[in-house]
């Protein structure tokens, strides 16, 4: 005897209903925004100040109790700073040095990044740990032997001779940066490549490279900021010539505080620039679906 077992028609079979998605609470987003305005201000507190220093007159900036806002704004500090005699060939000096810096920094160390992120674990930390050593020396240890030899070979007051010194300590630092970056690419996209016919160098080109952009920014973005806001090779490798953390250090002995804060934000221009133009590479979840399962 065998058992029939009766069907329920597809449109009398009991549904299940959906769980409603949560509704975010709108005091919730109002705290969140309170929270980012607050923490916001207090990040931009420094930069108001500079430049409200900068556009006030020396007997205001000076004052035993100075207002918050700008009583009386001039232009005067600026427009006799920015004049090319004065600040054309720092700015072209730090400009090309920064950039230098940055870009070879990752030129060399990007792919040498890579094969340390492919070394058996215990070889890479130790790796990895020699490259933070190398920051630990004294600077002061180093730049004297470097502004020795440099001088005799003529790399004083040149942008190379800089350069080169700045990649010193650019390269532990960028090298650093990238072999996390590249940790945490996974192996299975090298494979599925080498499986569709690309060499390592093509891997490497096409499908690594691509990857480890947003963390390239930020090492690019390391080693330019330590170069642009150098000042101790500045002052051991250019006698003749001057950078802009150099000509802020010499208003910072001999001139005046508006004068200062003036070149302060002078310097400041250029990161701000800079961070918003590699902001878009910067993207968290960038390998989010890179491998299927």
């Amino acid at each position: 005897m065998s058992a029939t077992v009766a069907r329920i028609p597809e449109d009398r079979q009991p549904t299940v209903p959906l769980a409603e998605p949560q509704r975010r609470r709108p005091w919730s987003d109002l705290g969140f925004w309170i929270f980012a305005i607050i923490i916001g201000a207090l990040l931009l507190l420094p930069i108001y100040v500079l430049f409200k220093v900068s556009v006030s007159s020396l007997a205001e900036a000076t004052a035993p109790r100075p207002s918050y806002l700008p009583r009386e704004i001039t232009w005067e500090n600026w427009e006799r700073l920015l004049r090319w005699e004065i600040i054309g060939d720092p700015l072209r000096h730090s400009l090309t040095v920064a950039f230098s810096t940055a870009i070879v920094a990752v030129l060399i160390a990007a792919p040498a990044a890579y094969v340390i992120s492919r070394l058996p674990r215990g070889i890479r930390y130790t790796v990895v740990l020699g490259l933070l050593l190398t920051r630990m020396f004294p600077e002061v240890i180093i730049a004297t032997p470097i502004a020795a030899n440099f001088f005799a070979w003529g790399l004083n007051d040149t942008d190379v001779g800089l350069t080169l010194a700045h990649l010193i300590r650019a390269l532990p630092l960028v090298s650093w940066v990238l072999v996390g970056t590249f940790e945490v690419i996974p192996r299975d996209l090298e494979e599925a490549s080498a499986v569709d016919g690309s060499g390592r160098v093509g891997t490497l080109l096409r499908v690594v490279l691509p990857l480890a952009a947003p963390g390239i920014a930020v090492a690019a973005i390391f080693a330019w900021l330590d170069s642009w806001n150098d000042l101790l090779y500045a002052i051991y490798l250019f006698l003749t010539e001057q950078t802009l953390p150099l000509i802020t250090y010499y208003y910072a002995n001999r001139g005046t505080v508006t004068d200062v804060a003036t070149f302060s934000i002078i310097l400041t221009i250029p990161v701000l620039v800079l961070t918003l133009f590699l902001q878009r590479w910067i993207r968290s979840g960038y390998l989010s679906g890179a491998v299927k399962g």
